[in-house]
């Protein structure tokens, strides 16, 4: 499979002194739609994957905005803010769950990398002031992205059997939650697919990686074949679309497709790939990726090879050519692990 080059031109151009912004017209930045902790904590993983593979020389000040952005948006208490407007003001009290879930994984992927002592040290204490929360979780994709952040962090202090308990933890309770709502039909943890489904199985393969419980890479295995079940058709990636997503019991609905499924599905089935040894998952990986290169039900060039920037999705009639954060680095992110998973 030939990738396209990794290029940070648009990445580069949607980030500034404060951090990336969330939206963009077209193909500049909106600064009326300010910034999010969610964006940014997506975009610390990205360019900490793309530290790792090229050096830290082009990826140091993006680096260090997006962790200074995480650092300046947590509470005293350890809960985050998620809004800024442009002029720096928090429009926001408490973020959501997936927020902080978020800025756990981004955390996490810091402590566990090959970047300076200091921004792992950052990265620890804003993790450790956050994940004092995660036990009150609700969502399960806040679950999920708190399972990749302890994941990452477990690699790095293999032997804290704190960090093993609290994956077994937060694991246990998304099988709780698949156990009530499964049936032979619909085998998932929600009566409903909905946005970054890939997320769920992904961090029960981790997590699975990390503690070797059984019962966790089997729930992996039959929820993501379920989503691929779902979402490859006529060996084309068609994304759950935004627009009544897709309700047990109920037709699917088929757009607005959204890049951000794209690249947690790509991420989820290397995942399965790394822990199964299983080939399927790493040709099923390509299949989903080829949804930004133009093998989707529009036949259109989801990801933008000249400014390396990536479409927000597909619309029933045509690409939606606005080029978010979201999609960007969610992209990225995806292309980076398609790369180095071997």
């Amino acid at each position: 499979m030939n990738l396209p080059p990794i290029k940070l031109n648009f990445l580069k151009a949607i980030t500034d002194d404060t951090g990336i912004f969330q939206h963009s017209k077209f193909g500049t930045p909106n600064r009326l739609e300010g910034y999010t902790t969610d964006d940014n904590a997506r975009a610390l993983i990205a360019i900490t994957k793309h530290s790792q593979i090229k050096g830290n020389s082009k990826s140091d000040r993006l680096i260090n905005t997006y962790l200074s952005f995480l650092l300046h948006m947590q509470r005293a208490d350890g809960k985050m803010h998620n809004f800024l407007s442009y002029d720096r003001n928090f429009i926001d009290d408490e973020g959501s769950e997936d927020c902080a879930g978020r800025t756990l994984w981004a955390c996490g992927y810091v402590i566990n990398s090959k970047l300076s002592a200091e921004r792992r040290l950052l990265a620890k204490e804003i993790f450790d002031k956050a994940f004092r929360w995660a036990c009150f979780f609700k969502s399960p994709r806040a679950k999920a992205f708190a399972i990749l952040g302890l994941s990452h962090y477990h690699k790095a202090y293999t032997k804290d059997q704190n960090l093993t308990q609290n994956i077994k933890t937060l694991s246990d309770k998304l099988l709780e939650y698949y156990t009530n709502t499964r049936s032979s039909d619909w085998r998932w943890f929600e009566p409903y697919l909905t946005y970054e489904n890939g997320r769920l199985p992904q961090a029960l393969f981790e997590a699975y990686r990390e503690t070797k419980q059984a019962k966790y890479i089997r729930v992996a295995e039959e929820s993501l074949k379920f989503l691929l079940e779902v979402q490859i058709l006529n060996n084309k990636f068609v994304p759950i679309g935004n627009k009544g997503w897709y309700k047990k019991g109920k037709p699917r609905s088929i757009y607005d497709q959204q890049s951000v499924e794209a690249a947690s599905m790509t991420e989820a089935a290397l995942s399965a790939y790394r822990e199964t040894d299983n080939r399927h998952y790493k040709t099923m990986a390509r299949t989903i990726f080829n949804w930004f290169l133009g093998k989707n039900t529009q036949n259109c060039f989801v990801y933008n090879s000249t400014t390396g920037s990536c479409y927000d999705g597909i619309t029933e009639k045509r690409l939606n050519y606005n080029q978010g954060a979201e999609a960007t680095v969610c992209y990225l992110s995806a292309r980076i692990e398609l790369q180095t998973t071997k």
